[in-house]
């Protein structure tokens, strides 16, 4: 009698300790769940990684599957020559053992191991799921309420779902016992909620803190000049201090993302000096003068280093 090999299923050695098992079932299942892949079989392959990692997680219920049977190197995984005769099969509670389920032979193995008594099947948990939803920054910054569509196998379910104020690109949310339901007294599975971050029209987010381009004219970076600038609750002014550098960082302090612990991160406006595209015959003749009457040379050592000391703070 052939059986599954689990540990092919998941590509691990017989030896393989939890961690590794988690790790490689976590890998397959991004591969290959239904609302992730759509090759060909990915779903089959993901029941099926799903089905070996149920018994191989459980230390119960891997030894009672290690006892149906061992893979030697090389060869495909059979059952031991004990348990291929109707007696055993009958002795662990079926009249016909080539018909038996592998989750039922699993179950009774584990009954007898735990004292020989028949107890009923053993508990199994709950399906874990993994999916990821999408938020604008705004979202991210106040929080918001997502609802997300589940296929479990028995339909499409609608859960409602609390993102709370602060997470931040790739945070993955864990939701207790929604996932798929436990069998004869196992916990209820659970989701794991990846959270992305959509692109924004101004703002780039790194972590709680939030970037964005600030174009300054020649004359406001060299005179310098308060501004206004955008924020997620609107506008405000800053100080562009005189002689700012095309580069250089100005911080607003906590005004970047909620942290949901009470902070914020900071917005910061990196500077980028335009020049005009064309030019009036007053600002032709302006420039003309400035070119005149300036000593400037952005090119010579001493404007480099006049630069280097309001470098980006």
């Amino acid at each position: 009698m052939k059986y599954k090999d689990y540990y092919a299923t998941l590509g691990v050695a017989v030896d393989a300790d939890l961690q590794q098992i988690k790790k490689a079932y976590r890998q397959l299942a991004r591969q290959n769940h239904p609302d992730v892949s759509k090759t060909p079989g990915g779903e089959a392959r993901f029941k099926e990684a799903a089905e070996a990692y149920a018994t191989l997680k459980d230390p119960a219920k891997r030894a009672a599957y290690d006892e149906l049977g061992r893979r030697p190197s090389g060869e495909e995984f059979t059952a031991p020559p004990q348990w291929r005769h109707d007696h055993a099969a009958q002795a662990a509670g079926f009249e016909n053992f080539e018909n038996a389920e592998l989750a039922d032979l699993l179950a009774a193995l584990g009954r007898r191991h735990a004292g020989g008594a028949t107890r009923g099947p053993l508990p199994r948990d709950g399906r874990d799921y993994e999916t990821t939803t999408r938020i604008s920054l705004e979202d991210a910054h106040r929080g918001t309420t997502v609802h997300l569509d589940l296929n479990d196998g028995e339909g499409i379910r609608t859960l409602e779902v609390t993102v709370p104020a602060g997470v931040t690109q790739g945070q993955k949310l864990r939701l207790r016992g929604k996932g798929g339901p436990g069998l004869h007294g196992g916990a209820d599975g659970d989701i794991y909620l990846h959270i992305a971050l959509a692109p924004h029209a101004v703002f780039r987010p790194d972590g709680h803190d939030l970037h964005f381009d600030l174009a300054l004219a020649p004359w406001e970076a060299a005179l310098g000049k308060d501004v206004e600038v955008p924020t997620l609750e609107g506008s405000v002014m800053l100080t562009v201090p005189a002689g700012t550098q095309s580069g250089r960082k100005l911080r607003l302090r906590e005004r970047g993302l909620a942290d949901g612990r009470g902070a914020r991160g900071h917005l910061y406006a990196t500077v980028r000096i335009d020049v005009p595209a064309t030019l009036s015959g007053p600002e032709r003749d302006l420039f003309e003068q400035l070119s005149q009457v300036s000593v400037f040379n952005p090119r010579s050592a001493a404007s480099k280093e006049s630069n280097h000391a309001t470098a980006p703070i």
